[in-house]
């Protein structure tokens, strides 16, 4: 009997764990999303300030900054798992990897601060910046911190996400391949920049890559610029053309949303008699 009910009450804190993890709607739910929210934007933006020269005091202020919210992430991934409801799945999870992704370097640095294994992986500490992948879980849904917000300004806050997790994501691999090689690129602001330029395909030709990383970082930035970017900002406009169209599908071709006043298919020439034409 006690068995079952330890079991059961296992059960019950794991489900606990799981709702609040996920909750957005309750105030428990809403402060542990802004907590991580906050956190990732500022651990995202220490590696930025590190790519600037700063006093040594200020060095190991935020060296400290790092492994603490390093230290939270690692808390809440294991509290992730063990809330989850089916764990290998969960740790199989694009986003879960990406968040063991983003901290592993930290915490090898800590774990081995003065070997040359520490010397490798220190570079690695540019993959923090997929933690931007994260907010995307922020735009599951219309029901936000705040309220609700429209289908059309949830699709385009996915895209402008989209855009800055693309860019930030270019850029940051870009410094790390191109810094101590590249003269022109001393701080995360010149691969911002150098991405934005490329991206945008302005190609001022002031900075251009000098090893064969940065060249492939390149080549699969545009890549995904020209697959992922158009494709979320078709769906938006569908949706926006769509509104000025009458939802009704040609039962002979399968088209569907036509002008207001068309009694034919556009496509095919199938008589589709809109709902308003029938009235009349």
């Amino acid at each position: 009997m006690d068995g079952d009910e330890s079991v059961s009450g296992e059960g019950d804190l794991r489900a606990t764990v799981r709702f609040y993890l996920l909750d957005h709607r309750t105030y428990l739910g809403k402060a542990i999303d802004i907590a991580l929210l906050l956190l990732n934007l500022l651990f995202v933006c220490l590696f930025v300030v590190e790519t600037y020269p700063v006093a040594d005091r200020f060095q190991n202020l935020l060296w400290t900054l790092e492994v603490a919210i390093a230290a939270v992430f690692a808390v809440e991934y294991l509290v992730r798992l063990y809330g989850a409801e089916h764990r290998l799945a969960e740790f199989l999870n694009g986003y879960t990897m990406v968040d063991l992704l983003a901290i592993l370097p930290t915490l090898l640095l800590v774990a081995f601060p003065a070997s040359v294994f520490a010397v490798d992986v220190g570079f690695l500490r540019v993959l923090r910046i997929v933690r931007f992948l994260r907010f995307y879980r922020f735009t599951r849904d219309a029901e936000f911190f705040f309220g609700t917000v429209s289908d059309n300004t949830l699709r385009a806050m996915k895209l402008l996400l989209t855009i800055l997790v693309l860019l930030s994501a270019s850029a940051g691999l870009f410094y790390s391949a191109e810094h101590g090689v590249n003269p022109n690129v001393d701080t995360f602001g010149d691969a911002f920049y150098y991405t934005v330029v490329t991206l945008s395909t302005v190609g001022f030709g002031d900075i251009v890559p000098m090893t064969a990383a940065g060249k492939w970082v390149t080549v699969a930035s545009i890549l995904a610029a020209i697959i992922v970017i158009p494709r979320q900002a078709s769906k938006i406009l569908k949706e926006w053309t769509s509104r000025e169209r009458v939802n009704v599908t040609c039962p002979e071709c399968g088209l569907s949303y036509h002008d207001p006043d068309a009694s034919h298919c556009k496509a095919c020439g199938h008589v589709v008699y809109q709902e308003h034409d029938s009235r009349e």
